[in-house]
C-alpha cells in the first residue's frame, strides 16, 4: 500500500486577504503619490454643477475620457463658468474615488485652450533669467525684522490693495504705508510696473516693497512675466515681497522678487511679522491642518453627493411625517389629559392638608393675652420687691455714713501729710495737726504729748 499523498497548499491561499475599502485607498495612495500635479487637456462633456456648489465633467479627447471633479472652493475661484463642449487645460490632481472605486481627476485650476504657448513663453524665459542667475538664492535678500514704512506697487483700484491695507492694518497699524500706483493688467501694465519699482528705489523711503495683484488667468497675470519688471526687482534697493494671484500661481516676478507670498494678504503678513518663529510654526501647521480638512471635506462632500441621489421621494418623506406627527399628537392628547387630572387630584389634597395645617388665630390670641398680663404682673412684683429692698440698703449704708459719725460729736485727725492718726504715739510737741468735723475743720499745734 502506497503511502497518502498530503495537500501542499499554494503560496496563493497564505496569501492576506483585502477588503475593497483598504484595496482602494492603498490604490487612491499609490495614485496620489506616483503623480504629481500635473496640466491636462481635453474637451468638456457631462457637466453637472451639483446643489453642494461642486461641478462634475469629464474631460475627452479622440480616443479616451477621464472623470474630472471640481470641489466649490477651486470653482469660486475660477473666475469663468465652465461649460459643455469648452476645451480647456486643467491642473488635476490624479487619485481614485474610494467609495465607488472610479479612477478620477480632482481639478484644481482650469484655463482655456490655447494659453499653452503663453506657458511656453513663461518656461523659455524662466529658464534664461534663472541661467542668467536672477534667481540665485544667494542675490535674495532678508526683510527687517520691524519695517517702519511699507511701499505698496499696485493699481488703486485693485481688490488686493484693500486686503493688503486690511491686513497692515490688524497686524501693523504703527507701520506707514506709500503707494506707487501702477497698472497690473493690459497693454503697458509692465513698463508702469517698471516705473514705478524704479520711483520707489530712488526714493528710498520705505523698508519693503509689496508688488502685489489678485487671482486670475495666466493672460491676466502676463504684466508679471515680463523680463523688464523681473530686471527692475532685481535692480531695486529695496527688498521686494510678492503676492501676486492665488497660491497655485507663480509668474517670473515671484522667482526674481526676494520673497515669495501665496497671496496679497500672505505678503502683507510676510513684510510686516510681529509674531517669533513659534506663531510662524503654528501658521504653518494650521495651514498644512486646513490642506488636510480640505482634501477630506472634499472626498465627503463627494460622498454626500454621491448619497443625495439615493434621497427617497419628498412625497413619500412628508406621508411618513404626517404619520408621526400625528401619533405624537395623539400621544400629547393623551398625556395632557392625564396631567389635568392629576394636576386636579393633587389640588384637593393640597387644599385638605392646608385646611388642616391651618393656625386656631382666636384660641392663640387669648393665650396670648393671658401670657402678657402674667408677664406685666410678675414684672410689677420683681420690681416692686428690687424696690424696697434698695431702701433697706440705703438705710444701712446711711447708718455706717462718716458723715453720721462725726455728726455725733466725733472728729478726724490728720497730720500735716494729710495721713490719719490713730494714736499720740508719731506726735511731737509744736507739730501741726487738722481736726475736721461735722460742720468745718480747724487747724492746731501740739503743745504736749501723752502715751
Amino acid at each position: 500500500m502506497t503511502e497518502p499523498a498530503f495537500f501542499t497548499p499554494s503560496p496563493a491561499v497564505t496569501a492576506p486577504v483585502l477588503t475593497v475599502s483598504l484595496l482602494n485607498r492603498l490604490a487612491r495612495e499609490r495614485l496620489e503619490s506616483a503623480f504629481p500635479l500635473c496640466w491636462v487637456a481635453g474637451e468638456i462633456s457631462n457637466l453637472t454643477y451639483a446643489a453642494s456648489g461642486h461641478v462634475y465633467f469629464s474631460l475627452k479627447d479622440s480616443n479616451a475620457q477621464v472623470r474630472c471633479v471640481m470641489f466649490r472652493n477651486r470653482a469660486q475661484l475660477l473666475g469663468w463658468r465652465l461649460e459643455n463642449g469648452q476645451h480647456i487645460e486643467a491642473r488635476v490632481l490624479v487619485t481614485l474615488y474610494e467609495a465607488r472605486g472610479d479612477f478620477q481627476l480632482n481639478v484644481e485650476t482650469a484655463r482655456r485652450a490655447g494659453v499653452g504657448n503663453l506657458f511656453e513663453r513663461f518656461l523659455q524665459l524662466k529658464a534664461k533669467l534663472e541661467n542668467e542667475g536672477l534667481f540665485a538664492v544667494e542675490h535674495k535678500r532678508s526683510l527687517p525684522a520691524f519695517p517702519r514704512r511699507l511701499g505698496i506697487v499696485t493699481s488703486p483700484q485693485a481688490a488686493a490693495l484693500r486686503d493688503v491695507l486690511t491686513t497692515l492694518e490688524r497686524r501693523a497699524p504703527h507701520v506707514g504705508i506709500v503707494l506707487y500706483p501702477t497698472p497690473v493688467q493690459g497693454d503697458g501694465a509692465p513698463e508702469r510696473i517698471v516705473s514705478a519699482l524704479s520711483v520707489a528705489s530712488d526714493r528710498c523711503e520705505c523698508d519693503v516693497l509689496i508688488l502685489c495683484r489678485g487671482g486670475g488667468s495666466l493672460e491676466d497675470l502676463w504684466a508679471f512675466n515680463d523680463e523688464a519688471v523681473a530686471r527692475a526687482i532685481r535692480a531695486s534697493t529695496i527688498p521686494v515681497v510678492t503676492g501676486i494671484g492665488h497660491e497655485t500661481d507663480f509668474t517670473i516676478a515671484d522667482f526674481a522678487a526676494d520673497h515669495r507670498a501665496a497671496t496679497p494678504t500672505a505678503a502683507a503678513e510676510l513684510a510686516a511679522p510681529h509674531r517669533g518663529a513659534l506663531m510662524q510654526q503654528c501658521t504653518d501647521l494650521r495651514r498644512t491642518l486646513n490642506r488636510l480638512a480640505d482634501r477630506t471635506l472634499e472626498r465627503r462632500a463627494q460622498h454626500v453627493d454621491m448619497l443625495a441621489k439615493r434621497l427617497i421621494s419628498p412625497a413619500q418623506r412628508l406621508a411618513q411625517q404626517r404619520q408621526l406627527l400625528a401619533a405624537c399628537q395623539s400621544r400629547l392628547t393623551t398625556a395632557l389629559r392625564e396631567t389635568g387630572v392629576r394636576g386636579t387630584l393633587a389640588t384637593v389634597r393640597l387644599s385638605q392638608r392646608l385646611r388642616l395645617a391651618r393656625p386656631n388665630t382666636e384660641r392663640l390670641n387669648v393665650r396670648l393675652a393671658t401670657l402678657s398680663e402674667r408677664l406685666n404682673n410678675a414684672w410689677r412684683s420683681v420690681l416692686d420687691s428690687r424696690s424696697t429692698r434698695l431702701a433697706h440698703l440705703a438705710a444701712s449704708l446711711d447708718h455706717l455714713s462718716p458723715d453720721n459719725v462725726l455728726a455725733r460729736g466725733y472728729s478726724i485727725v490728720t497730720d500735716a501729710s494729710g495721713h490719719v492718726l490713730r494714736s499720740s504715739g508719731g506726735l511731737e510737741p509744736n507739730d501741726c495737726i487738722n481736726v475736721s468735723f461735722h460742720a468745718g475743720r480747724a487747724e492746731a499745734r501740739i503743745t504736749s504729748v501723752q502715751p
